[in-house]
């Protein structure tokens, strides 16, 4: 009776260990294809922290304020996976020459798989010198593309932004919808850190 008592306790623990398996932690710049279902994309060699901050810039008579804040264990929803990401978040102020605010994302909430004035990180470069970022665009996803950031130094990042010519959702877009692409449309751009 005992051996049997035995056979079912191993049995059972391992069934419960099994399915009790934890997240699979992997570290931040592993592709997306290699990291299986619900794991965990780390930023381990803490390679996003010396991004963090706020940064100013002036360009074509606007002033432009990025926030960029970390964001730890976001869940991404890929076409065939769900995976927690270790990002950098920015928002951002745009004022015209004036002081009138043109767009502002500081205070957005993102809902689950909503991109439009989203800008999260994809991965930093090897070094953690650089950054690529995903821009969703403004409303109805107009100029979404591709920012890079590169860290001159402890108080400055280089931007550059290169938006897409398309427009992914011109049915769902209301007349009279603000569809301006406010952000600086250039190459080394430089922000410095406040």
């Amino acid at each position: 009776m005992k051996i049997i008592n035995l056979k079912i306790l191993i049995t059972v623990s391992l069934i419960f260990s099994l399915l009790c398996k934890g997240q699979q932690i992997l570290p931040l710049r592993t592709a997306v294809e290699n990291a299986p279902n619900l794991s965990y994309l780390q930023d381990t060699n803490n390679e996003l922290a010396p991004f963090v901050g706020k940064y100013l810039a002036n360009y074509n008579e606007k002033q432009i304020t990025l926030i960029i804040t970390k964001e730890d264990h976001k869940l991404f929803n890929f076409i065939d996976k769900n995976i927690y990401i270790d990002v950098l978040s920015i928002r951002y102020i745009i004022k015209n020459s004036t002081g009138v605010i043109l767009q502002d994302t500081q205070n957005m909430n993102f809902e689950p798989n909503q991109y439009n004035h989203t800008i999260y990180s994809q991965w930093p470069t090897a070094g953690g010198t650089i950054v690529k970022f995903h821009y969703g665009g403004t409303n109805c996803g107009v100029g979404w593309g591709k920012i890079t950031l590169k860290k001159l130094n402890s108080t400055q990042v280089s931007w550059e932004y290169l938006p897409n010519d398309i427009v992914l959702d011109e049915n769902r877009c209301p007349t009279g919808t603000d569809i301006k692409i406010y952000l600086p449309e250039t190459k080394n751009l430089v922000f410095t850190k406040q």
